[in-house]
This record gives structure tokens, C-alpha cells and sequence, in this order.
């Protein structure tokens, strides 16, 4: 007799979640499902869904293998309602059972639907995350402002990773400095293992393109892992090949390589294939070794430990609104570039259509390209903040919604960032070679052929001062803005309009 349901989600692919912890093969039926409403809430990346759906079904079959009974429903079930709340109700009424044990899903949609649901639903702390919602809310509690710096201090110490007693490793919690470093001439890496689709995720393939092949992004060539193996052999290329520079160059963009020295294993993590800790012990394992150098290591697992908890507390400590926060009050719609449609800004052009490729860019080109245009051109966030979670493979909105809303627009008032990260063209020419060949000239500030984003830099401020002339850290810039003479501000802020008409009329800029 079955006793309970245990449901299982797509980003909760792993034999260590919560919810399989707690079940009993004997008595517990777990839950797969495959749903159009999963699929298409905001239009996902046909890449994406294919990764999530591909690696559903080999976890299914694994836990088959492993003596699990599952009910599993695919997309194109005839049967199947095309939602999570819909399936777990088709499911207890086939093994007349009322009761269903689930992980927290890493989204309050989520989170809400399964509390809607006319079912006794039971939810567990995801505990495959280093910090307790418990522990970043004790760690949250009386501060006044909430800066990840301090909190990844605290998981270092938790862990004991990159740590000598009670001291950080190399004399610093932080090697950030060394780890900004412009382009190289040369990038030693091949990129991140790529692997062939087999008979499962051929079968994928098919599904999404006919399921999904209207969704802006290319599904084919298709070279994701799928499977833990899979996973743990790309985190194992890159900590062997790609990890030493990691550091020097993690900030660095190139037109013509996608890739430079990145792992691209965010995916695999957000999915369950891959531990955080797993991952960053290797990584450790490789320092020890004498294999990277420190800051290649520490800027890594900053990115894990750091970084990616500390957004996630965020998320949940802040609540449901905060996706939708909009504290600059931008409200410009999206421009069609963003969905592909031409751009003479060689940057923004390069950074969208590598996403439109491989469903992937790093965090420079999501922050100081796609992210910095659309904060200094204002547009709204929410727009934004749903691009950027339709895009990317590694978005889930509880990573995604403070990435966006939080440190690249800034809209929710100042909870992650300090200050707005806003630059110029300047910042991209030195980090980058975007700027060689593109129809704007970084080194021009206003007129014809002037950078878009030196003109808009200048304007965000201005538009803006009442609320960051006072601002430590940007005390300098309204200093540089007052000295200029009157004439030429305003030719710059009239330079910034007239590119912000033609932009939103649908001209091409």
C-alpha cells in the first residue's frame, strides 16, 4: 500500500535531496513531471528546458535502478495536466493517497502553488545548501546592511575550506585584486567538456523543438551533461585545464570565445547534479596540490560559498515581493536587441548572441554589458529581471531575482549593492575587445558616433543625483559630472535622449 507521494522537481535532481531522504522505498511513490506550465511561465531557453527535461529522465531511471517506485509523466503524456499542483493530483488520486512530502522548491511560485494544492503537502528544508534559511537569518538579524563579504567569511569558517586554523589560507579572506585582469592574447582552455547527445537526450531534443522551438535561443548543437557522471567529469576537465587562470581572467570578455577560462558548472549545481561542496573541494584538492595559484581557488569558491548562498538567503529573507521590486522607478520596455534584433553596440550584440547560442554568459557580461545598458538606459526591471531568467540555463528565479534586481539594477534599494554598477564604455574597452570594430567609438563622448554608454553613464547620474549625490563611493563621479562645462552637459544629457527616442520608437541604434 502506498503511504505518500514524494515529489521530486526538476532542480532537485540529486539522491541527497531532503525529501528522498526522509521516503521509504517500500512505502513512498515518488513524483516526476514533465509540465508545460514549467516550461513556458516566462519563455525559456530551449537549451534549458531540454537540460532540465534530459536530466529528469536519466535521474528517474536511476532512481528506478536504485528500487524506487516512480510516476513519472512526460511532456507529451496525453494524461498528463501540464502542472506540478495538477499532477500531484492525478497521481494521489491513481494511488489513493492525500499526502505528499516534498523539498522546498528555490521558488516562492512554487512554494505557493504546492500550499494551494488540495493535498496534505508536506515541505523539507533543502538542505543541500551550506546555510540554513535559520543560519542566514540569525547571521541577517540587527545588521544594517547585509553585505556578502561578512557572510562568506562565515561559510569559510563553516566549512574550513581555503582555511589555516582559524585564519584564512594565503594571509586574506579576499583575492579579488588579482583576479581582474584584462583579455589575454591568447586563451590556453578549450572550453568547457562538451558531450554528445545520446539516445535520451535526442529523444529531449525532438520533444522541446517541437514543443518549445519558438523560444529565442538555439537548441541544437546541444552539448550539456545530463547525468551526475556527466557533471562530475566536466567539473574535473575544468579544475584540471581551465581552473589555474580562472582567477586572472574571470572578468574578462572576448568577441570570438565564449568560454575564456570559465567552469560553466552553475548549471549542473542549480539542477542537483553537482554538491557545492563537492565542487569546492576539488577545487581546494587542486590548491593543496600545488596545481592553481590562490586566487584562482579562493575566486572560485567565493562564487559558491559566497556568492550563491548569500543570494539565495537573500531571496527568501526579503520575501515574494522582491522580484518585483523597482526602487529606481525605470519603466523603458525592453528593446527587441535583447530577443536578438540588431544593435550597432558590438558589445551588447556579442553578449546576446552568445546567450542566444549556449544559453550561457558570465557574470561581467550579464553585470557590466546586458545588465549596465539596461540600468543606464532604464529600463524596467521587471522586464529585465524575466529576460534574464528565460535566457540563461543556470536561472531559477530564488539566483536569478537578486543577481538582477538586486546587484545589476539596483531596484531593490540598495539591500545587495552599496552603489549602483553603472560604467562606461570605458570599463568594457579595458576589460574586453568589444570595442575594436563596433559602429560607436569608446574614446568619443558626445556627437557622432559617440558610445551609448558614456552618454547614458552621464545620465543615469544626472536623473539620479537626489538619490546618489550623497552616496561614499560615487562622490567622485558627480565631482567629475559638476566640473564639466554647461554647455557640454548638456549637449551629453540632449546627446543621451535623442538615443533614447530612437531606441524606443524601434529604430536601430
Amino acid at each position: 500500500m502506498v503511504a505518500r507521494l514524494i515529489l521530486i522537481l526538476g532542480d532537485q535532481l540529486s539522491e541527497n535531496v531532503a525529501a528522498l531522504c526522509a521516503a521509504d522505498k517500500d512505502r513512498h511513490v515518488v513524483v516526476m513531471a514533465e509540465v508545460g506550465d514549467e516550461g513556458s511561465y516566462v519563455p525559456h531557453h530551449p537549451k534549458k528546458i531540454a537540460l532540465v527535461l534530459a536530466a529528469m529522465r536519466k535521474f528517474a531511471t536511476q532512481l528506478r535502478e536504485d528500487g524506487w517506485q516512480v510516476a513519472y509523466s512526460e511532456l507529451d503524456d496525453t494524461e498528463n495536466s501540464q502542472s506540478i499542483a495538477g499532477e500531484l493530483l492525478r497521481r494521489a488520486d491513481q494511488y489513493g493517497v492525500s499526502k505528499v512530502l516534498v523539498t522546498r522548491p528555490g521558488e516562492y511560485r512554487l512554494i505557493e502553488a504546492l500550499e494551494d494544492c488540495p493535498l496534505d503537502v508536506e515541505m523539507l528544508e533543502d538542505d543541500r545548501y551550506i546555510a540554513s534559511h535559520a543560519e542566514f537569518e540569525a547571521w541577517a538579524e540587527g545588521r544594517k546592511a547585509l553585505r556578502m563579504e561578512y557572510f562568506y567569511r562565515d561559510m569559510r569558517r563553516k566549512t574550513g575550506l581555503l582555511m589555516d586554523g582559524d585564519q584564512p589560507a594565503g594571509g586574506k579572506w579576499n583575492f579579488d585584486h588579482d583576479n581582474r585582469k584584462p583579455a589575454p592574447g591568447e586563451v590556453t582552455f578549450s572550453g568547457p567538456m562538451q558531450f554528445e547527445p545520446d539516445d535520451v537526450v535526442t529523444e529531449v531534443l525532438d520533444l522541446v523543438e517541437a514543443r518549445f522551438g519558438n523560444h529565442f535561443g538555439d537548441l541544437r548543437p546541444f552539448w550539456f551533461a545530463t547525468d551526475q557522471a556527466q557533471a562530475r567529469q566536466a567539473l574535473a576537465h575544468f579544475v584540471r585545464y581551465g581552473l589555474a587562470r580562472f582567477g586572472d581572467y574571470q572578468d574578462a570578455m572576448l568577441a570570438d570565445n565564449q568560454f575564456l577560462y570559465h567552469a560553466l558548472v552553475s548549471p549542473y549545481l542549480n539542477i542537483g547534479l553537482l554538491d557545492p561542496l563537492e565542487v569546492c573541494r576539488a577545487v581546494e584538492d587542486a590548491w593543496k596540490a600545488g596545481d592553481v595559484p590562490i586566487n584562482a581557488a579562493e575566486g572560485f569558491i567565493r562564487q559558491v560559498i559566497g556568492w550563491r548562498e548569500y543570494v539565495r538567503g537573500i531571496y527568501f529573507h526579503e520575501g515574494p515581493d522582491y522580484p518585483h521590486r523597482n526602487g529606481l522607478d525605470h519603466h523603458r520596455k525592453l528593446p527587441a536587441f535583447y530577443w536578438g534584433g540588431e544593435t550597432r553596440m558590438r558589445c551588447v550584440s556579442k553578449a546576446v548572441a552568445q546567450t542566444e547560442t549556449e544559453a550561457y554568459a558570465h557574470h561581467i557580461q550579464r553585470l557590466m554589458v546586458t545588465g549596465n545598458f539596461a540600468l543606464l538606459a532604464g529600463l524596467n526591471p521587471a522586464e529585465v529581471s524575466e529576460w534574464y531568467l528565460a535566457v540563461y540555463a543556470d536561472a531559477f528565479e530564488w539566483v536569478e531575482a537578486p543577481n538582477v534586481v538586486g546587484m545589476s539594477q539596483f531596484a531593490d534599494g540598495g539591500v545587495i549593492a552599496s552603489k549602483p554598477y553603472v560604467s562606461s564604455g570605458v570599463y568594457i574597452n579595458r576589460m574586453s575587445d568589444y570595442c575594436k570594430g563596433c559602429h560607436y567609438k569608446v574614446n568619443v563622448k558626445t556627437g557622432e558616433g559617440a558610445c551609448p554608454f558614456n552618454l547614458l553613464y552621464w545620465h543615469f547620474l544626472d536623473r539620479h543625483r537626489d538619490r546618489f549625490s550623497n552616496n561614499a563611493r560615487m562622490g567622485n563621479m558627480y565631482r567629475t559630472w559638476d566640473r564639466m562645462d554647461e554647455e557640454r552637459r548638456a549637449t551629453v544629457l540632449r546627446d543621451a535622449e535623442a538615443f533614447l527616442d530612437k531606441m524606443s520608437s524601434g529604430e536601430t541604434v
